[in-house]
């Protein structure tokens, strides 16, 4: 019997000798950096600041801002209303195609849909405007479309210029057209000349 026993336990000792080594445990790794945030599916494409001149003027007043409507039918104002007096040069603010000119509930538009700005791309608008370009043209940075005509009563009794931004049928603020250089450069001003002190030399 005390022979079986040590065989036995000699069997044992010997198969535990034989078993494979336990691997060490890997520590655990470290927790991966949030990712940036995908896009949501659908949103809209941001407008590029390519404007390069104002429609009208040099920093025209804004009568009246963008206020995009609650639904798609509601209430709002779907462009900006630039001061300016009537027969004022219209200009393109950025390079584009005409892609409408003609009269709409009898005032006149002129619409240039813009270059390099997407697969859909983006369109201004300009009214009341009696126009100088044909559809198919292709208008450079300031370049004349037409000049303005008599108020509509948009502006009540002020002459304006209604300048609107579309991409397909949403409405954007046209604003977003211009870099911040020029939204928020002031008219040129003249300054005045330094009178002549001793270090000058009149004739």
């Amino acid at each position: 019997m005390r022979l079986m026993l040590m065989l036995l336990t000699a069997a044992a000792l010997t198969g535990l000798a034989t078993l494979p080594p336990v691997p060490a445990a890997r520590p655990p790794a470290p927790p991966s950096s949030p990712s940036a945030p995908a896009p949501a599916p659908g949103a809209p494409a941001p407008v590029p600041a390519v404007g390069e001149v104002w429609p009208v003027g040099t920093r025209p007043a804004v009568l009246r801002g963008w206020a995009p409507p609650a639904t798609e039918y509601g209430a709002g104002h779907r462009g900006v209303d630039l001061a300016a007096p009537v027969g004022a040069p219209v200009r393109a603010v950025a390079l584009g195609r005409v892609s409408f000119a003609g009269r709409v509930a009898g005032r006149g538009v002129v619409a240039v849909e813009l270059s390099g700005t997407g697969e859909l791309p983006l369109r201004t608008t300009y009214e009341p405007v009696t126009s100088s370009v044909k559809p198919g043209e292709t208008v450079a940075p300031g370049a004349v479309v037409g000049v303005l005509e008599p108020p509509t009563g948009h502006c009540g009794a002020a002459s304006c210029l209604h300048w609107g931004l579309l991409r397909g049928a949403e409405y954007l603020d046209p604003l977003m057209l211009l870099p911040p250089w020029l939204l928020h450069r002031g008219p040129s001003r003249l300054l005045p000349v330094p009178a002549a002190g001793p270090g000058f030399l009149t004739e």
